[in-house]
């Protein structure tokens, strides 16, 4: 059984910034992209940023320049830094990882989401 358990959302006021984190547990082999989605009400889910193993990244436009992607391999976790959040970032966020579980079998996994609120 693979888990995706995310952290770090709240209310923030415009201009503030957040920290989210998310960590794969379970039967874990190897884990390859991990990301971030994120996804409002009335709205298709949406890319946020992803990273591969080696740490390449790609962005959605919308957060390009404010937000940092980043992962710490051995704790098989992800991270998304949110800078300068705007209300428009308003909306539940989702942790996405590609996993090899410890029987070989490979799956895209989510974790529950965590909401994140920017709002004076």
């Amino acid at each position: 059984q693979v888990q995706l358990v995310e952290s770090g959302g709240g209310l923030v006021q415009p201009g503030g910034s957040l920290r989210l984190s998310c960590t794969a547990s379970g039967r874990i082999f190897r884990i390859d992209d991990m990301g971030w989605y994120r996804q409002a009400p009335g709205n298709q889910r949406e890319l946020v940023a992803t990273i591969t193993t080696a740490g390449n990244t790609n962005y959605g436009d919308s957060v390009k320049g404010r937000f940092t992607i980043s992962r710490e391999a051995g704790r098989n976790t992800v991270y998304l830094q949110m800078n300068s959040l705007e209300p428009e970032d308003t909306s539940v966020y989702y942790c996405n990882a590609h996993i090899f579980d410890s029987s070989l079998k490979y799956g895209t996994y989510w974790g529950q989401g965590t909401q994140v609120t920017v709002s004076s």
